[in-house]
C-alpha cells in the first residue's frame, strides 16, 4: 500500500520507492526516505499529505505519496 491509503497517525516501515527518476530517489534519500526507514502521515490534504521523516516535517504532492509503499 502506498502512502496515499495511510491512517494519519500511524507509524509505518517504507518497503520500497517505486520510481525510475534518479533525481528523485536522491531527493527522498537525503530526507531520510528509503527502504527500511519509519515514516509517520500526520495529516491528508488535497494534494497530498505531511509526513514525518527522522526530525522533519515534509508536504509531500500525491504523486509522490503514492511512489512510497509501506
Amino acid at each position: 500500500m502506498s502512502l496515499l491509503d495511510a491512517q494519519a497517525g500511524e507509524e509505518y516501515i517504507i518497503k520500497e520507492i517505486q520510481t525510475d527518476d534518479e533525481e528523485l530517489n536522491a531527493f527522498l534519500f537525503s530526507l531520510g526516505c528509503y527502504s527500511g526507514e519509519p515514516i509517520t502521515v500526520i495529516s491528508h490534504l488535497k494534494g497530498g499529505c505531511v509526513v514525518s521523516i527522522k526530525d522533519g516535517r515534509y508536504n509531500i504532492d500525491k504523486q509522490l505519496a503514492s511512489a512510497i509503499i509501506i
